[in-house]
């Protein structure tokens, strides 16, 4: 920290096209305010900036599902997001939008300044376009039958049935969200920026400079730099977002993941007027708080982008999480399968610490974690209630029962090694958990507060204060008064180290100590004499309460039938599309030649697998004769691994490889589906040789 004299959190800004879930606070805002709340009571000069990213196809979907336009869409979750976040304790500084003319302007300024110092390549290119909307279409406006599991609605950059990566050309029956018109290509002009350019300057920089970042960072960023990098589209065409600031752009607007971390900037400057001290001052810290799915953004190209400017300063840390999933399977919020933020507040009122707590003591730091509704509730119950606020609440009711209610005296002459033992933990715990706050290890710091007061419990235990009131005259009470003084300091000290994560219960805490919030800065942390001699407290209040198992099972029912009717409705959705499909004819006349160019070889499955968090994969060995090769198929839901062993399919074998979840499959079986969607393999009538041709 010596090398800083201030500080600048960014957080990702959020999709203004639906409320924020749990994974969103998991991931990234609870850490970053975690790390915020510590430094400010570090009394550092920080800045803790964010707000709604309101541009983008998904924001234009939405408005198109809600029969709205995008403007009201980002109104009305905008203010749902930022209602959230105050409720969950997020302490920005600013929660801005993209929507905001400043922000418009700082974005059109930064484009303006590259495009001058001519580092863009102007390239035209062939896009799809709708021609009954007459627009230029996004992947996401595209729709189709997914060539992995037949989902009649797959988009155009995935298919959310079986999770595929997919690519418009990859769809069968290919049509646009707009108009259900089939799509066509047609040329457009975009602006490219060259991350290659930047290659060996990003090696030098991130991969020799920054070896400290936590290892799922670096090993995203490595990998891409490795397979090395090419130019990036930096405009869209579309009518909503930040128009291109060039002459001859007109229908073209800044790609989002241009313009939304630029974002952390505009927001800078609708906070201060100093905002270049935190952007241009090389002794600023910027530290990005995002997801995985954000880092190469954050790590690659947006700093990519200030080096090209010239002007800013670049990131120090970029602390990424990995994801939440949700009892046992992954977000998803197209299906519903998610713990809404605003929900649970309704649900759970005025118990937000709990669920701060849990996410923190619970984080996906290292790798993606499960979030479970009996989890949140043994998390609850076994360490804030019968550990946390169990001593909390036992200490003030024996130092009301057993000293009038008053910080009894400590009496020097009488401390025991114990007693030393548990005062020297307050300075050693307070160092372990600034020690962990600085390198970005939340759980390992939370942890310590909750050992602590573990500690004081046995401590307490130990001591039996309870048992020295009667007949052990000066002596007794003097043992009373040194358990229950160095309790009552002890809790001074939780107050201080539980701030930055639970920051209502520190709050309780201080109510209840008849202290200002002054206390909670963290030089006062560590010692042993924060609650004056003769002080009156008051009466305890409970911190924290049990969660009962009926509120467990309420929760999961009603994450279960959120995804039940969710998916009800796709499926009808699905029905209607697929009854508008004439029957005889389901793909575009093609010519001999184009089926000509089709290897179709029957192969023989020899081994098949299930591919690891993607439900509906089957990872297939087959033996085409001359070679064997892996392929997989999104048939998972309809076949057993074990029962389709030595199968003989129909194998398009000369099909491009695609990557899937990171594994390379070489070709696409064929398969039929009958009247009630069930999948039927494509095979011969009687066994025969491997690699043989189908015509």
């Amino acid at each position: 920290m010596t090398d800083f004299n201030r500080i600048l959190v960014t957080a990702a800004l959020p999709y203004a096209n639906g409320p924020i879930h749990i994974g969103h606070l998991a991931g990234v805002y609870i850490p970053a305010d975690i790390y915020v709340r510590y430094q400010r009571a570090n009394k550092r000069d920080i800045k803790f900036v964010c707000g709604s990213d309101e541009h983008g196809v998904p924001i234009t979907i939405r408005a198109m599902k809600e029969g709205v336009s995008p403007q009201q869409v980002v109104d009305k979750y905008h203010a749902i997001i930022k209602e959230s976040m105050e409720q969950m304790g997020i302490s920005f500084d600013i929660y801005s939008r993209t929507s905001n003319k400043i922000h418009h302007e700082t974005a059109s300024d930064f484009f303006r300044k590259l495009y001058d110092d001519g580092l863009f390549e102007e390239k035209e290119t062939e896009q799809y376009f709708d021609e009954k909307a007459k627009t230029f279409l996004a992947d996401r406006y595209i729709v189709g039958t997914c060539p992995v599991c037949a989902n009649p609605n797959a988009y155009g950059d995935q298919c959310e049935r079986c999770g595929s990566s997919l690519s418009p050309d990859q769809l069968i029956n290919p049509r646009s969200v707009l108009s259900d018109a089939i799509p066509v290509k047609r040329k457009t002009r975009h602006w490219y920026f060259p991350l290659q350019d930047y290659e060996a300057w990003l090696k030098e920089w991130l991969l020799e400079g920054h070896k400290e970042w936590k290892n799922n960072v670096y090993g995203q960023c490595k990998s891409w730099l490795d397979n090395g990098l090419q130019s990036r589209a930096m405009t869209r065409d579309s009518n909503w977002g930040i128009k291109v600031p060039v002459d001859g752009a007109e229908g073209k607007v800044l790609y989002v993941w241009f313009d939304a971390p630029i974002g952390y900037i505009s927001a800078t400057k609708e906070l201060t007027g100093q905002w270049k001290d935190y952007w241009c001052k090389p002794d600023t810290k910027l530290v990005h708080f995002i997801g995985k799915d954000n880092i190469v953004f954050h790590c690659i190209i947006f700093p990519a982008m200030l080096k090209a400017h010239g002007e800013f300063v670049l990131p120090d840390n970029v602390p990424a999480n990995e994801f939440l999933n949700i009892e046992g399977d992954k977000v998803s919020t197209s299906r519903n399968w998610a713990v809404w933020v605003n929900d649970y507040v309704k649900d759970f009122p005025d118990q937000q610490d709990i669920l701060r707590y849990v996410l923190c003591s619970n984080a996906p730091e290292t790798k993606d974690n499960d979030f479970t509704w009996k989890d949140f509730q043994d998390r609850n119950n076994s360490e804030l209630v019968s550990i946390f606020g169990n001593f909390v609440n036992r200490t003030f009711v024996l130092m009301h029962k057993l000293c009038s209610g008053k910080v009894p005296p400590l009496h020097n002459d009488i401390l025991d090694d114990t007693d030393r033992a548990i005062i020297a933990e307050f300075e050693t715990t307070k160092n372990k958990v600034s020690d962990s706050l600085e390198n970005y290890k939340f759980r390992d710091a939370l942890f310590e507060v909750i050992d602590l007061a573990r500690k004081g419990n046995k401590y307490l235990q130990e001591k039996e204060p309870w048992k020295k009131q009667t007949g052990e005259g000066m002596d007794g009470q003097k043992q009373i008064d040194n358990c229950l003084h160095i309790c009552l300091q002890l809790t001074a000290n939780l107050s201080i180290l539980i701030n930055p994560f639970l920051p209502y219960t520190a709050k309780k805490m201080l109510h209840m100590m008849k202290v200002v919030e002054k206390m909670l800065e963290w030089e006062n942390a560590g010692k042993p004499n924060l609650l004056k001699t003769g002080y009156s407290l008051r009466e305890p209040q409970l911190l924290f309460r049990k969660i009962e198992d009926t509120e467990v099972a309420t929760q999961v029912e009603k994450l279960r039938s959120g995804l039940i009717k969710t998916e009800a409705s796709k499926e009808s959705s699905e029905n209607k599309t697929e009854s508008k499909v004439a029957a005889p004819v389901t793909k575009a006349e093609i010519q001999f030649d184009d089926f000509a160019k089709l290897d179709f070889r029957v192969g023989q499955i020899l081994s098949a697998s299930k591919v690891e968090k993607a439900d509906k994969l089957l990872k297939l060995e087959i033996d085409l004769g001359f070679e064997k090769r892996t392929i997989l198929s999104g048939i998972a839901m309809h076949f057993n691994p074990e029962e389709i062993i030595n199968k003989q399919v129909v194998v398009v074998a000369n099909l491009a490889p695609r990557k899937m979840r990171g594994i390379d499959s070489q070709g696409m079986i064929l398969m039929a589906e009958d009247g009630e969607g069930k999948l039927h393999f494509v095979s011969p009538e009687s066994i025969i040789n491997n690699g043989s041709s189908v015509s």
